[in-house]
């Protein structure tokens, strides 16, 4: 029994760090959007994460065409000046706030 109960503890606090890292993508991207495409963008980042739903955040960054999304939202924004380290980060930011995901950043 004691072995079960150890068992079960473990599998909990594993789960706990990886929601935590799921979660550190999230605010990354969004601290990411704030630095480098707030001002840039002229627009909060909940505005424009909300300009695709989940889908089609999802679509777009599958195709490889993330970077070319964000020069058409916000044409300041030069695909080349996007690092590749940052994509993985912003798509989990706008995907986590899209238009239909219900949440709302802060930023």
């Amino acid at each position: 029994m004691k072995k079960l109960i150890a068992l079960f503890l473990t599998a909990m606090l594993g789960i706990s760090f990886i929601s935590s890292a799921a979660f550190a993508d999230v605010t990354k991207g969004q601290k990411l959007y704030q630095k480098k495409l707030k001002k840039p963008c002229k627009m909060t980042g909940a505005k424009f994460a909300a300009k695709h739903t989940q889908e089609e955040w999802e679509e777009i960054y599958e195709s490889g065409n993330f970077k070319e999304e964000i020069h058409k939202i916000c044409p300041k924004v030069k695909p080349e000046s996007i690092k590749d380290s940052w994509v993985k980060h912003l798509f989990d930011f706008v995907y986590e706030y899209a238009s239909d995901s219900g949440n709302v950043p802060s930023c």
